[in-house]
Formats: C-alpha cells, structure tokens, sequence
C-alpha cells in the first residue's frame, strides 16, 4: 500500500516504466530461440555435415546476442533512469516535508531516523524499482516461455518441467521465507553493531580519559561475535540453496536424459531437440533464482517505502491560521506571556507553568536558571517553534498562533545554543539572515558581534571557505559569526539562547554594549547561566524547574529571589568570605 502511494513519483517516467520491461522481455525472447537454433545446428549442419550451415547458423547465434544485448542495454538504462529519478523526486519530496516539521515533529522522529530514511531506505526503493523494471517481468516470461518451448518440441518429455518447476519454487521461496525474518535479526544486530561503533568514536577521548578502552572493545566484541554467529546461520541457510536447487535441475536432466535418449532410439526426438530441452532446463533454473533474489530485494523496497510513507505521512508543522495577521508595528508591548505553560510531546509533566511577564519595546530581557529549568524552552515560544498547551505568547499584541509564520519569524532573530555554520562561505552563511545585504551591513553586523577580526584574519574574509558544521573555526568564532548572522536581519526581537557561553566576560560584555547601541535598539532576549551576561537587563526572569522564581531588575532580585541571590553569590562570590564575615 505505501509502495502504491509513492509510485506517483514514477508518474513522470511512464514510457521508461513500459519501454525497459518491453525490451527485457523481447531478450528474453531472443534468449528462448538460442535453444532451438543450436539444436538446428547440430540436427541438421553436424548430422548433415554441412559447414556452409553450421557456420550459417553461428552467425545467427552472434546476431541473436548482439541483438539481446542491445536490448538488455537499452532496458537496463530506461529502469535506472526511472528509478533514479523516482528516487531523487521521492527524496527532494521528503527534504521538503522534512524542512515543513515543526520542532516538536522532528524532536519525536529523531535526526538518525530522518536522515536514515533519506538515505539508505531511499536507495532501497531506489534499487527495487529497478529490478523490478529488469526482472518482474522477464523472469517469470522466461520460466514460462522455457516451459512452452519444451512443450512444442515434445509432450512426454515436457512433463518432466512440469514436475521439476513446482519442485524448485517450493525450495527457493521456501528457504527465502525461512532467511528473510533472519535477514531482519541481521539488520537489527548490524544497526546495534554500527551504534556501538558510532558511541565510542565521538566519544573516544571520553573512553580514554576513564581508562575504559578495553571493557569498551569487550562490548563491541560481543555485539560483533553475535552478528557473526547470526549471519552464519543466515547463510548457511540460504547456502543451502543452491546445492539443492542443482541437485533438482540435475535429476531433472538426468530424467530428460534418459527420457530423450529412449525417444531419439524411437525416433521421436532428435538429438538437437534433446539438447534444447537441457538448455530450457538451465534458463529456468537460472530465472527462478533470479527471481527469488528480486522478490526477496522488493521485500525490503516495501519495507522501507513503508517507513518513508510513514515520514511522508508526518502532519506538516503546526497550524496555520486561514489568514495570517502581522501584529501591531506601534504596540509598546513587544512580547508578552500571559499564563503560558507548555509541555513536549509525550512528556508526563509541564517544562513551563503558569509564565507572566511583558517586554517593552526596546527592553532587555535577561533568563537565567538552573540546567534544565525551561529557559530555552521559554524562548522557543516566541517564534513558535513550539506550542503553548496553555495561555497566549502575544507579539506586537497579536497571539503568534494567529500569525502568518515566515512574517513572525522575519522580525525574529534566534541565536541557538549551538552554533551552527553551513558549508560554504562566510558571505553566504551571514546572508542567510538577509539575502539583499550589502557587504557594509554584513561587516556591520559583524562589528556588532565582535567577529570582525576573526573575520580580518582570515586569508579569504568574507569569501572564506567555511567547511561542514564549521569544523574549521573555534567554538567562540562560530558563536560570533552566529550572531552576525542574526544580527544582519536586522530583527525588531533578538535572542540570544545562552550563545555567548565560549566567549570571555570581555568580550561577551562588548558585545552586549555593542548590540544596545544598535540603532534600530531591538528587544533583547539574553537566556544565560552567567548572572554576569543578564546582571545590567531592565528585566530578569529566573526559573526553577520550570516555574518563574522571581521577576525584576539585578538588585531587586538580591534581595527579593533565593534562587537568583544562590546563582550570583556562587558566581561572584569568594572562597571563604562567607566564614570570614561570620567570624
């Protein structure tokens, strides 16, 4: 069923889904008449001792392959062209569908699983349209074909196919149904291999720091014996495959043997005639095989279209209001919570209850708390990466469930946790926050960022080549650039989710200074574990497991809020001046 839905992606390659089974089918046909022609030659140009025949017909066996295997080229290059285009259009739909899932969507699918249905279950579907372009048809037009074949040239000794045929389908998906549930298990040990594999490459320095290298190498060895042990018995069942399928083929030419060599004797068959039927014999053994294989590789395309299906399935993002509004430009109140409490899918409890607080236009709003706390949750509220299961997020005085998506999130800019660069260059990854930019306004937004220098030091500046996930600048340098980047949008709201956390108190405080003398003065989100980043905002928030623990400026909190005077006093406060004081 999900294999039929997504085969409206191979809507586009209609004619290559009807020309490759045609032509495979028309070698198939050439590939039948080979038997025949052989038995000629040695019936008639052999017995008949006639060269000029013999070689006759040789010229029409090389005619008869040449003309096969264009056929089979021609096929073969019409199925890949269908499956990989239907492949990249079934991909590029999912990258699409993928990039519509809202935070909560992606946070229940996992990036391992999305990414892994991009790209092996792809090329699984991939890999079955193809054969079953090439094959579906072909084989079983062969076994049958073979089988009419041998009844034309004699009744008696055709029954022979009739008895060996049904022999060797019961053995091959006999033993294909027996090695495909093992075949799972195999995956499933070899995902488990590959996991093991995966968590102690990144964390190799961790492993070696605690000495843990060889209980790690037991763990895996373990894992890998295992998939050893199952992937022998696998094998050595679907080996078995294979001697006992020749041992059929093999009784069946004996019994066409013996059954011929009587009727040659009779002279009711003639030598060739005997030879064609062995022939025939061998092209079903071959097709059957073939066959099983394909059956067992559309097997696993359905599995997989089940999962993409299901990917595909996935309800796209949140929802969105029938006519998006755009907030109120001249509201005083830039964001407002009221009585907001939000909760992850599938969480038993709340990460947020009961948050009230408004941030004026312009204002500096500072978040602090302990790990865990909800802070990033909080702001993730703001561009409606998640939703309120209580209360109203308002922007501009309008509830951001009612607003049009991409203008919410064009006066916004995030800054997340963790620093993201995308290959390419530095120009193109600060463009991303506004593709008409001129070069002054990206150095602008670097200045402001304090990533000018790094900038400047590079050989390329702007034109620098940023390698995948930035791997080619520090933590801090990433961080800045991060900030330029949502900096050059020029946003009415900027947040900034603890992305300050690898800078020094210097240069975390120019930024600050920097950012507050922007021009175009943007209400400001700090979400920070340093009482340092958020001390000199007009408001702070503190948060503790969630729910507000105190709400005013830096001095109001010392002496009003246990939480925030703990996180300050531990952060600023010296060794033992506690003691000293007391004593």
């Amino acid at each position: 069923m999900s294999m039929k839905k997504l085969l409206v992606y191979l809507k586009e390659y209609t004619l290559e889904c009807i020309v490759s089974p045609l032509f495979k089918m028309l070698e198939a046909g050439f590939d039948l008449c080979v038997p025949l022609v052989v038995a000629a030659v040695i019936d008639v140009g052999i017995a008949g001792n006639d060269r000029s025949y013999i070689l006759w017909m040789c010229l029409v066996l090389v005619v008869l392959g040449l003309v096969g295997l264009t056929c089979s080229l021609i096929a073969q290059w019409f199925a890949a062209k269908a499956a990989v285009g239907f492949a990249a259009k079934v991909r590029h739909a999912l990258f699409e569908h993928i990039l519509s899932l809202s935070y909560t969507q992606q946070d229940n699918q996992g990036t391992a699983t999305l990414i892994t249905r991009m790209t092996s279950d792809i090329n699984q579907l991939q890999n079955g349209v193809n054969m079953a372009l090439r094959l579906m048809l072909r084989s079983p037009f062969v076994v049958f074909g073979a089988m009419v074949m041998a009844f034309t040239i004699d009744l008696q000794a055709a029954l022979i196919f009739v008895v060996v045929i049904p022999l060797l389908c019961v053995v091959i998906f006999g033993i294909m149904a027996l090695s495909m549930p093992l075949q799972k298990q195999v995956q499933a040990g070899l995902d488990q291999v590959l996991g093991i594999a995966r968590e102690n490459l990144t964390g190799v320095r961790v492993i070696r720091a605690f000495n843990r290298q060889e209980a790690e190498g037991e763990r895996f060895r373990g894992a890998n014996q295992a998939l050893d042990r199952l992937q022998q018995f696998t094998g050595k069942i679907s080996g078995a495959t294979n001697p006992i399928t020749f041992v059929i083929i093999n009784l069946g030419i004996v019994a066409i043997l013996y059954t011929g060599g009587v009727r040659v004797n009779t002279g009711s068959l003639t030598q060739g005639q005997v030879v064609a039927l062995v022939n025939y014999m061998s092209q079903i053994l071959v097709e059957l095989i073939k066959m099983a294989n394909t059956i067992v590789l559309e097997v696993k395309a359905m599995a997989s279209a089940a999962r993409v299906q299901a990917a595909l399935e996935l309800p796209v993002g949140q929802e969105k209001p029938q006519a998006g509004k755009t907030g109120d430009p001249a509201h005083p109140v830039a964001v407002e919570f009221r009585d907001v409490s939000a909760r992850y899918d599938g969480a038993g409890a709340d990460s947020l209850t009961g948050i009230s607080f408004r941030a004026l236009r312009g204002q500096t709003i500072g978040v602090i708390g302990g790990t865990g706390c909800g802070k990033t949750t909080l702001v993730n509220l703001i561009p409606r990466f998640y939703d309120v299961s209580q209360g109203q997020v308002l922007v501009d005085g309008t509830d951001v469930r009612e607003y049009d998506l991409e203008t919410l999130r064009r006066k916004i800019g995030v800054v997340p946790q963790k620093a993201v660069l995308f290959r390419g260059t530095i120009r193109e990854n600060l463009l991303w926050g506004n593709p008409d930019a001129t070069d002054e306004e990206l150095w602008t937004a670097l200045e402001t960022a304090q990533a000018a220098q790094v900038v400047r030091d590079k050989p390329g500046g702007l034109d620098e080549e940023v390698e995948q996930g930035g791997r080619n600048f520090s933590g801090g340098q990433r961080q800045r650039l991060t900030i330029a980047r949502a900096l050059v949008r020029q946003p009415e709201i900027l947040i900034l989710d603890d992305s300050a956390s690898a800078l020094d108190f210097a240069t975390d405080a120019a930024l600050r200074k920097a950012i507050r003398a922007l021009p175009q003065d943007p209400t400001l989100f700090i979400v920070s574990q340093r009482a340092a980043s958020i001390r000199f905002a007009d408001q702070i928030l503190v948060l503790e497991d969630g729910v507000p623990a105190g709400l005013g400026t830096h001095d109001q909190l010392l002496e009003s809020c246990p939480v925030y005077k703990e996180i300050y006093d531990s952060q600023f406060k010296l060794p033992g001046e506690e003691e000293k004081k007391n004593g």
